[in-house]
This record gives structure tokens, C-alpha cells and sequence, in this order.
């Protein structure tokens, strides 16, 4: 069932020996904690002792945390695992992904944006070195999903771009940088494939709408091209994929259809036997509602491993998830047969990986050697090289207004328009990680240029200081007050619409006169900038010229600068989705 001689683990017959031999000698217990990938919830030894000899993992991800804690609680991890534990880390745009000092290189769609695949290259390289040098030996990476719907933003971000050759080309490219590092594998995401709907799995269903032959020429190609480069995993993703199901199986009803994770059609009969993948299989978050709005999680725990995924992404109670894997097991709900096929993969990765050949104390290496590696200038020079090729100007109907300068635009507003702050957005700022302020930091480079940059106060903004303040604001002045179009147009010479704008759509304010929409494109020039997803065309169509960054980082912003100051041949970009979003006004 599973040739632990051909690709991806290339196995001698002593390492087979090995994963035959610790299979046989496990007991139930030992067995089915193997199939379980956790979220740790702490660094502290005795809970990751605990975590390690009750429940037998067989893997870890961990929450965010500076690199030698990190590093720490990895080593805790081996330490206490009887056998040794994948520990994953989310690095698809660098190292920043295993821990908050690695070095981010970019996201997949700035790289997309550069058409380089040599950085999609380095990315995997470089990223997982730093992760490597704090003990993690898997990435859950590289995004190989397919941009197509605008709407969608839950990979716009993470996705190489809407071309299906790009991508594969620069998944390859990520996952034979990975595999420079010894004993470091990939699991590819999301299969069988991201970037349809517009709904985000997490909070609701998620459809791949294809049918088999444009599936075919699409997901499954980047896929195949993956596996045929030795892809040591894929991460299955909680996605429909209704077309090609009913074309493996005819009797399927829709009111049956299941995610791809509870699908026997699609991990199995698909990614198995058509595409022919012998690799390990793991399902992504099990909390998220496109898996846990099918069935219980009772029914959904065994049902995962049946459908052909070999791990299960995140206990919900430890306890109670680890007792129904087990109760299944024992009542052969999941067969033994199935439960020899899983582990085999699981082993059998481990084995490639040179895992069960390395002391304890090998398994992570020293804090010297994360030192040495978190933060290379190397890495740093990289970062600074994407964005130089990455900025993309995607609209340019007002061809005077670039270059900047100061004596054509000496006094230039900046208004900050940001979304909807999200739950996990608000998580983010309470773990540390919101992200520093993109506006103050453009407007402090274009002062060092000589211009005399502000940022524009909302009257929403100047009303809830007035309420600090212990001031009664004037709600006739903000909403029915005299607001000249002359006065507001005095006050600038240039306006910089900075959308910063991370999930979701821009909220505007809607206040009469306000700046906040640049309704103003034919008063003042106007130039529109995103600094995170790609998409606000959507939103401000009537923008003259339109600028995607991709991320607000220190290097993209000096290199944003320099290409305003340069001129339009400055940029080096090309917009590697539609950003025009499909809608004809976006390109008036």
C-alpha cells in the first residue's frame, strides 16, 4: 500500500526495517497519538512533558514566540517524545513564520509580482533555514493555491498569483529551496486547491467549482508537478470539490458532498491512485467551519483518517478528541489496515527526514547556531531585493503625476484607510504583532525627502478627541457645515491614498466633505496605494493611479519612495493577478 522505497522517502531496507519494526512494538495509545498534529499552548517543560508521554504525538505547531523560546520548547518537545516529532512552522514568506525575529521575505504575491522564481527559491531556502536553526524540521508551505476570485481573501496574499504555470513554477522552486536544508520537509496547501469562492474557510464552506478537466489542467498540474519534485506532504484543505466527486463516484448525492479532509473520493481516489502521491497527508485546523459544519466531531475524527489524511490537525479538548480517535481505532471503526497505512507514511516521512537516526540532543540544534542564522543580512538583502522588483503600478491614467517631487508636490496628505479590524486581527495586536503604523512611516520617508507630508484627521477622528478632552463636538460642523471643494483643495498638493487594508473591504468614513474616499480624483492629484491585499480597485475605482506594494515592510516602503521620486519606468512589478478585479470601471 505504501512504497517506502519511492518517491518522496527513498528508504534503505534497514530505514523500512525501523518503521516496521516501531510500529509493530506500539501500543494502541502510542498509535493513534501519532496521528494527531497539536497547537501547543505553552513553552513550559512539565506541560510539554505531559503533552508528550499522555498523548504520543506525532507532530507540533506551536504559537508565536522569539526564536531561542522557541528553540527551547522544541528541544522539550524531542526530548520527551518517545519517537521523534515533526514541528511545523508556517513559512511561506519566510523565516518569520518560525518565530518573531526571523526575517520575512515575502509573500507569495509580491513574489508572484517579481516573475523571478529564483526568490520563490530563496524564499524556501532562507525562511526555513531560520526555522531549522530553532529545531522545526517541517513547513506547512508552499501556498500552491490559484487566485482567481478577487473576492477571495483568505490566500491573496499567500498565492504565487492567477496563472496555474507560475504557480507551480514557484511552488517547485520553494520546495527545492526547502530541500536544501537536510531533514526538512514541505507540506504543500490547500488540496485540492484554494482561490475560488469567496468565502474563507475558517468561517464558513469553501467550493472548488471546476470540473475534472479543468481541475486537471490547473490544481492538478501544480500539484504533479509538486509531487513529481519529491513533495514530502501535503496539508488537505477543507474544500468541496463537488465536480471532479461526482465524476469518481456518480452515486454521490449533493446533500453527501463532503470537504476534500472527509472526502474518500478526493484524498484517496484523486490524490492517491489518479495523481498518484505516496507521500503523508495532514488536514489543515480542525476548528475551521468548512470540516466542522458537516458532521460532529465525534464522526469527523475517524472519518479524516478514512478519507485517506494520515494526521489530524489540532485536538479541540485533548482528552475527549484523543479518547474518540482511540475508541475508533479499537472498535475498527478505523481498521487496522488503515491505522498500518497512516502510520507508515508518518514514519516513513520521519525516516526520510533522518529523524530516528539523530540523538535527542541532535534534534535541536544549539542557541549558537540559532544566533548565528535568526536575522542573517543575507536574508535582509533578499527582503530588500523582492520589494525593489515587486512594487507593481497597475493604473496610470494621469501620466504627469509621477515623478513626485517637491516642487511639483510640496504639501502632500496621507489618508490611512484601514478595514474592519477582524478577531484575529485584535489577537494579533494582543500577542504584540499589529504591525507598526504604515502611514507615519511613509510620511516620515517623504519629510526626509523635503516634502511636508501630513497624515489626514477624520472629523470621526477630531470628535472622539474632542469627547477625551472632555469637549461636546459639534455635530453640525462635521455634517452640515460649510466645506468648500476650494478650502479642501487648498490644504494639498497631492493626496496618498495608503490602503492598508489586511482582510476584508476598506471602511470609509462617510462624513460630508471627508478625505477619506477620494471622491476628489479630479481636484487634487491623487495617487492610491495598497500596502496589503491587492484588490482595493474594487473599492476606489475611480483612482487615476494605482499602486500595489504587497506589505508594508521597512525595505518595500524605501523602495516605494524611491520609485515615486523616480518616475513610472521605476517599477519593476507586474501585477500577478487582475487587479482590476474583472470590473470595467476599475480601468476607466
Amino acid at each position: 500500500m505504501v512504497d517506502l522505497k519511492a518517491n518522496p522517502y527513498y528508504l534503505s531496507d534497514e530505514d523500512c526495517k525501523w518503521v516496521e519494526d516501531t510500529i509493530a512494538g506500539m501500543s494502541d495509545e502510542e498509535k493513534v497519538g501519532q496521528l494527531f498534529f497539536q497547537l501547543t499552548s505553552s513553552c513550559e517543560e512539565n506541560h510539554l512533558k505531559e503533552l508528550m508521554e499522555k498523548y504520543h504525538l506525532g507532530g507540533c505547531r506551536y504559537n508565536p514566540a522569539p526564536g531561542l523560546k522557541i528553540q527551547e520548547h522544541n528541544r522539550y518537545l524531542q526530548k520527551y517524545a518517545k519517537i521523534p516529532v515533526f514541528i511545523a512552522c508556517n513559512t511561506e514568506s519566510g523565516g518569520n513564520g518560525a518565530c518573531a525575529d526571523g526575517t520575512t521575505i515575502g509573500a507569495g504575491i509580491k513574489i508572484g509580482a517579481t516573475r523571478k522564481p529564483e526568490y520563490a527559491y530563496e524564499m524556501g531556502k532562507m525562511g526555513n533555514e531560520e526555522a531549522a536553526s530553532i529545531g522545526c524540521n517541517m513547513a506547512f508551505a508552499p501556498v500552491c493555491d490559484i487566485h482567481y476570485n478577487w473576492l477571495n481573501t483568505e490566500i491573496v496574499s499567500r498565492a504565487f498569483g492567477n496563472d496555474p504555470e507560475r504557480v507551480a513554477q514557484m511552488s517547485v522552486e520553494y520546495l527545492k529551496g526547502a530541500h536544501t536544508i537536510p531533514g526538512f520537509a514541505c507540506a504543500a496547501k490547500h488540496f485540492p486547491g484554494n482561490g475560488q469562492d469567496f468565502r474563507d474557510a475558517h468561517l464558513s464552506n469553501n467550493v472548488n467549482y471546476f470540473n475534472a478537466e479543468e481541475w486537471d489542467k490547473t490544481y492538478g498540474m501544480v500539484y504533479k508537478s509538486l509531487i513529481d519534485n519529491g513533495l514530502d506532504a501535503i496539508m488537505g484543505g477543507h474544500i468541496m470539490l463537488p465536480e471532479y466527486a461526482k465524476a469518481i463516484n456518480p452515486d454521490l448525492k449533493d446533500e453527501d458532498m463532503m470537504p476534500a479532509t472527509l472526502s474518500p473520493e478526493i484524498m484517496t481516489t484523486l490524490l492517491r491512485d489518479k495523481l498518484g502521491f505516496n507521500g503523508m497527508v495532514v488536514t489543515d485546523a480542525s476548528h475551521m467551519v468548512a470540516m466542522t459544519d458537516r458532521m460532529t466531531r465525534a464522526e469527523m475524527l475517524p472519518a479524516s483518517i478514512n478519507a485517506g489524511c494520515d494526521m489530524f490537525l489540532f485536538f479541540n479538548d485533548p482528552d475527549e478528541d484523543f479518547a474518540t480517535m482511540l475508541d475508533a481505532y479499537r472498535s475498527g471503526v478505523i481498521s487496522e489496515e488503515r491505522m498500518t497505512e497512516a502510520l507508515t507514511r508518518i514514519l516513513g516521512l520521519k525516516a526520510h527526514m533522518g529523524l530516528h537516526k539523530k540523538a535527542k540532543e541532535e534534534l535541536v540544534p544549539s542557541p549558537e547556531k540559532a544566533e548565528e542564522t535568526l536575522g542573517k543580512q543575507e536574508y535582509k538583502d533578499m527582503a530588500k531585493a523582492i520589494s525593489n522588483d515587486s512594487i507593481t503600478l497597475v493604473k496610470y491614467k494621469d501620466k504627469d503625476v509621477l515623478p513626485i517631487t517637491p516642487e511639483k508636490y510640496k504639501r502632500i496628505m496621507i489618508v490611512h484607510v484601514k478595514g474592519a479590524e477582524s478577531g484575529m486581527g485584535q489577537f494579533m495586536k494582543m500577542l504584540g504583532m499589529g504591525g507598526g503604523n504604515p502611514a507615519e512611516a511613509l510620511k516620515e520617508r517623504l519629510c526626509a525627502k523635503g516634502f511636508d507630508a501630513f497624515i489626514y484627521e477624520s472629523p470621526l477622528d477630531k470628535m472622539k478627541q474632542q469627547i477625551a478632552d472632555g469637549e461636546k463636538p459639534n455635530l453640525n460642523l462635521y455634517f452640515a457645515g460649510k466645506n468648500a471643494i476650494a478650502d479642501f483643495v487648498d490644504q494639498m498638493d497631492l493626496v496618498i491614498t495608503l490602503c492598508n487594508v489586511a482582510d476584508g473591504r476598506p471602511s470609509f468614513g462617510m462624513s460630508k466633505g471627508g478625505g477619506e474616499i477620494p471622491w476628489y480624483v479630479f481636484e487634487v492629484p491623487v495617487v492610491a496605494i495598497s500596502c496589503a491585499q491587492p484588490t482595493m480597485l474594487a473599492d476606489i475605482p475611480q483612482v487615476r493611479t494605482y499602486i500595489n506594494t504587497y506589505d508594508s515592510s521597512d525595505t518595500t516602503l524605501d523602495a516605494l519612495v524611491e520609485d515615486l521620486l523616480s518616475g513610472p519606468e521605476a517599477f519593476k512589478g507586474t501585477d500577478p493577478i487582475d487587479s482590476f478585479c474583472g470590473l470595467f470601471d476599475a480601468r476607466l
